[in-house]
């Protein structure tokens, strides 16, 4: 089945992002590749300030992020934090374009910049631009094109040679199919309580019943409290029932001990690359002290709730959990800090607004920091004393406890 835009959640498109020079014609070749007027275009040095970003179609890639991004070479106090914003995006990109002045030629920062995404083995082209202005082309290394935003030369090129990275650009993974059969069925429960967005489900939901429904799979979903009379009126025992994080502690007594059990917070840490790390994470919860810092990370910005999960719940259930009084810091959206030293622990959400490589990255950054990173659902479940048993679907991860 083909992926479209209108079905494929921005976390889970291929992010290309284009990095360069001031003035290389970065957001001009932005938007001869999108054929639209994403970016504004200027002479003057400097003008994309902030990251631009376009959701489109690239096969055989198919929906994808495009994203113009400021120049690496900006100046300033305010330069600086451009440039800053910059380097973020290679946290999120999956596939990188460095697009250089074709007249100018490779400089110190080009080369720089081609050594970083070497470091973090991302995927690359380079695109020589403005090559309408070259007397003569001389050859090019494999991994690069001459391209000509102001005129389209090589602009079919760029889109096809960017196509050709699809079976190299990020592993396929499943959320939750590959641990069911076609017939089986799924009962999620899904709490509708003042935290739930109205009308409607939340992305880790969808995007569960949306992999199940692939995979040819029958569903039942319910509330925490509907789940006795959900059990009982199936013909054949569920092939596992998946619950909001939230609501672990309530739904365990009422599954039937040979019914595999988890959650939607579980599952996308597997989906994100990280469950064995976020195992390993979450015994430092019942080792903290009063004073540790602990840094709670969501993905998304939203309203924060009285009763929020990642800025009240999970605070007091550690509290409770550990005995101790650690000081908690709050993270939202692309805010990931750079420097984990301070911390004792990070606690992360399950990233369903992040694609893989952001999760990655975080991931990576905490072990490199050698701080302890669990996320919701792995965190709740410990914290309510069904962790190994939310795992009986993952025997490495279990192995672990």
């Amino acid at each position: 089945m083909s992926t479209t835009l209108n079905d494929t959640p921005s976390a889970n498109r291929v992010h290309i992002a284009f990095f360069g020079m001031r003035n290389a014609g970065k957001s001009s070749l932005v938007n001869a590749v999108t054929g639209q007027e994403l970016a504004v275009v200027s002479d003057t040095k400097g003008t994309t300030t902030d990251p631009v970003k376009k959701a489109m179609e690239l096969l055989p890639l198919g929906a994808v992020v495009i994203i113009d991004t400021p120049g690496l070479d900006d100046e300033g106090a305010l330069g600086e934090q451009r440039v800053r914003k910059a380097r973020e995006m290679l946290r999120r990109t999956d596939l990188a374009v460095l697009v250089v002045d074709a007249l100018q030629g490779m400089g110190e920062a080009d080369r720089a910049l081609e050594a970083l995404l070497r470091e973090r083995r991302l995927p690359y082209l380079i695109a020589f631009n403005k090559a309408d202005l070259l007397s003569e082309a001389p050859p090019l290394e494999e991994n690069a094109l001459y391209v000509s935003a102001k005129t389209g030369a090589g602009i079919p090129a760029l889109k096809e040679r960017l196509g050709g990275f699809a079976g190299a650009v990020r592993e396929v993974r499943p959320i939750v199919s590959d641990l069911l059969s076609p017939g089986d069925t799924a009962v999620l429960v899904i709490p509708i309580d003042e935290s739930a967005p109205k009308g409607r489900l939340i992305l880790p939901q969808q995007q569960t019943i949306r992999d199940l429904l692939d995979a040819h799979c029958s569903m039942a979903v319910c509330q925490p409290q509907e789940l006795p009379g959900c059990l009982a009126g199936l013909k054949e025992p569920p092939g596992m029932v998946i619950c909001d994080s939230q609501v672990f502690g309530k739904i365990a007594p009422l599954v039937p001990e040979h019914i595999p059990l988890t959650s939607f917070s579980i599952l996308f840490a597997r989906y994100k690359g990280s469950l064995l790390q976020q195992v390993e994470g979450a015994a430092k919860l019942s080792r903290l002290r009063d004073g540790d810092r602990v840094l709670v990370c969501e993905g998304c910005t939203h309203h924060r709730q009285c009763n929020d999960i990642g800025s009240v719940k999970l605070p007091g259930w550690i509290r409770a959990f550990s005995g101790a009084e650690p000081e908690f810091t709050f993270t939202s959206g692309g805010t990931f800090p750079d420097d984990l030293s301070p911390y004792a622990l990070v606690v992360h959400c399950g990233g369903c607004m992040l694609n893989a490589q952001e999760m990655q990255h975080r991931s990576a950054q905490a072990a490199k920091a050698g701080v302890p990173m669990v996320n919701y659902g792995v965190a709740i479940a410990q914290m309510h004393g069904i962790l190994r048993r939310s795992l009986t679907l993952f025997p490495d991860a279990l192995a672990l406890l």
